[in-house]
C-alpha cells in the first residue's frame, strides 16, 4: 500500500473531480432511473443492473467516458459496510467519491472496507501491476484513524504473503523494531541458545534445529503507561513449518509460508492499539522459529521443559506451535494482564469445524466473549465461539509427563484439545482468549483476494476500544 487507497478531499484542482458513485437499495433504482436520460435507462436496462446487494455498474457518458458508479445494496435489512470490499476490483483506475450513502452505514467503516478491498500483494510482480483506485473522503472522516487500520491488516497480509525464504525469525524481529520505533516502543529480544539461560526452553527445542541465520527468538514488544491496565498478546510465529521429523507431506507443506500469521496479527493489532494512543500498557509477545528438521530437532517422544515449570511429551514434532505458544503465555503470566489474547494458525481441526472464514475462539470468561463478538459484528469480522468441554482434558494428559501436545484420537475436537493445551499455561490473573485463525482465502472473491487475509483483529480493536476507552476532554 505505498499509495494512499483513502485520500482526502482537500485536493489541488489539477486533480480532476472524483468519480460518484451512487449506493442504491433495490427498492430505490425505479426512483433512479426515471430521473436519468433515456441513453443511461436503455444501458441500465441493457446491463440488467437490479440493484442487487454488490451489483456494480459503471456508467458512461454517450462519449464513452466514465461519468458515474452505481453500487447495489440490495435489501435495506441486509446491507453491511463490508460490501465496499469489492468496489476497488470492479473499478476502472481513478478517484471516486461516494455520492449518495445510506444514514445508517458508518462511513468510515466504508472507508476501511474500500480500502481492504483494493490491497493487492505485488511485491514479486515484474508488470502488469494494477494502477490504484481511491476513494476521496470527506474532511469530517477520521482519516489517520482509517489508514492506521488499513495499514496494520495490509502489513499483516503482507507479512502472511511474503515466502520462508524473506521472511525469516530476523525479518520479523525487524518489522517488530521498525513497529517500536514508530512508536515508542521496547523491543527486548532473546535469540538462539540464550533462550536457555533466559528460560524459555520449549521455544528453543522447537526451532534449535533450523540454521544459525533462522535461529529462534522470543521478542516482547512493550508499550505504554505502566500505571494503564496490562493487555497482552501473544502471537504463533513459526516462519515455515515442515512438520519437523514427523515430516508433513508436500501437500501439506505447500501453505506454510503462513504458519507466522498469529505473529503478523498480533503485531499489526498491537501497531493499532499503540496508533491510537488507547489507555493500555501493551505487551505483545511473539516466539518465532523454523521447525526444520536437522540432526539436533526434537524427536517424537521426547520430554521437554517449559517456562512453566510443567514438563510436556512430544508426541508429534507436528505439534511445535502449542510448544511455543506455552513459553509465551507462561512469560505474559508474569506480566499479570487484565487481559490477554493469543492468535495462532494451529489447526487444521479448525477449518474442519468451520471453514477458512469464520474463525473459532475460546475463552472461560462470558462477559469477554460477548464482548468478542459484539467487536466482531460490528467490523463484520466473523467468530464464533467454542467450549473448553471438560471431558476432553483428559486427552492432553500424559502418562509420563504433565501434559502432551498430540492429545488422545478419541477426543477427535482438535482445535479444541489445542486450547484446552493452551489454557494450562494462560493467565489466571485476567481474562484469557484464544482464536485459531487461518489468516488465508483459499479461494478469491470480490473484495477478498486469493492469499493472506487479516482475520479476528479489526473485530479485536473495536473490542480494545470500547473496553479501554480514551479519555475525552
Amino acid at each position: 500500500m505505498s499509495e494512499p487507497i483513502i485520500a482526502a478531499s482537500s485536493r489541488s484542482p489539477e486533480d480532476g473531480a472524483p468519480t460518484p458513485i451512487h449506493c442504491l437499495y433495490e427498492d430505490e433504482l425505479a426512483a433512479f432511473i426515471e430521473a436519468r436520460p433515456s441513453f443511461v435507462k436503455g444501458f441500465i436496462g441493457l446491463e440488467e443492473f437490479k440493484a442487487k446487494a454488490g451489483q456494480v455498474l459503471v456508467l458512461p457518458t454517450p462519449q464513452g467516458a466514465v461519468d458515474r458508479v452505481l453500487l447495489g445494496l440490495g435489501a435495506r435489512d441486509k446491507v453491511e459496510p463490508m460490501l465496499f470490499r469489492a468496489l476497488p476490483t470492479r473499478l476502472p483506475a481513478g478517484d471516486y467519491r461516494l455520492a449518495t450513502v445510506p444514514d445508517d452505514l458508518d462511513p468510515a467503516q466504508i472507508a476501511l472496507a474500500f480500502a481492504l478491498g483494493a490491497y493487492r500483494f505485488d511485491r514479486y510482480r515484474s508488470k502488469d501491476r494494477a494502477e490504484p483506485r481511491r476513494l476521496v473522503a470527506d474532511e469530517d472522516l477520521d482519516l489517520e484513524g482509517v489508514r492506521a487500520v488499513a495499514h496494520a491488516c495490509a502489513l499483516a497480509r503482507d507479512m502472511v504473503n511474503t515466502p520462508a525464504n524473506d521472511m525469516g525469525p530476523l525479518q520479523i524481529e525487524t518489522i517488530a523494531r521498525e513497529i517500536a520505533e514508530r512508536f515508542g516502543a521496547t523491543l527486548d529480544v532473546v535469540t538462539g541458545d540464550d533462550l536457555l539461560e533466559a528460560n524459555y526452553p520449549a521455544i528453543h527445542a522447537v526451532g534449535r534445529a533450523a540454521v544459525p541465520a533462522r535461529a529462534p527468538r522470543m521478542l516482547e514488544l512493550t508499550w505504554g503507561d505502566p500505571s494503564h491496565p496490562r493487555v497482552a498478546l501473544v502471537g504463533k510465529g513459526v516462519v515455515f513449518d515442515t512438520g519437523g521429523l514427523d515430516i508433513k507431506p508436500s501437500s501439506g507443506m505447500r501453505l506454510m509460508k503462513k504458519d507466522m500469521g498469529g505473529a503478523a496479527h498480533v503485531l499489526a493489532l498491537g501497531r493499532m492499539v499503540m496508533a491510537a494512543g488507547l489507555p493500555v500498557a501493551l505487551s505483545v509477545l511473539v516466539p518465532v522459529v523454523e521447525n526444520a528438521i536437522a540432526g539436533d530437532a526434537m524427536r517424537p517422544g521426547d520430554v521437554l521443559a517449559t517456562r512453566a515449570g510443567l514438563t510436556v511429551e512430544v508426541g508429534n514434532t507436528d505439534a511445535e506451535g502449542r510448544l511455543i505458544l506455552a513459553d509465551a503465555l507462561a512469560r505474559a503470566t508474569e506480566l499479570k494482564p487484565v487481559l490477554t489474547i493469543d492468535l495462532a494458525t494451529l489447526t487444521g481441526a479448525a477449518r474442519v469445524a468451520l471453514g477458512p472464514q469464520v474463525i473459532p475462539f475460546y475463552t472461560p470468561d462470558d462477559d469477554l466473549a460477548l464482548e468478542i463478538e459484539e467487536g466482531a459484528r460490528v467490523a463484520s469480522d466473523p467468530v464464533w465461539r467454542m467450549p473448553l468441554w471438560d471431558g476432553y482434558r483428559e486427552a492432553v494428559e500424559s502418562d509420563i509427563a504433565d501434559l502432551k501436545n498430540d492429545p488422545d484420537a478419541w477426543a477427535q475436537a482438535g482445535s479444541m484439545t489445542a486450547a484446552l493445551f493452551l489454557q494450562r499455561f494462560a493467565p489466571t490473573t485476567g481474562s484469557w482468549a484464544h482464536f485459531d485463525i487461518f489468516a488465508w482465502n483459499p479461494k478469491a472473491r470480490p473484495g477478498f483476494a486469493s492469499g493472506g487475509e487479516a482475520q479476528v483483529i479489526r473485530g479485536l480493536y473495536g473490542m480494545l476500544k470500547s473496553r479501554f476507552p480514551k479519555a475525552t476532554a
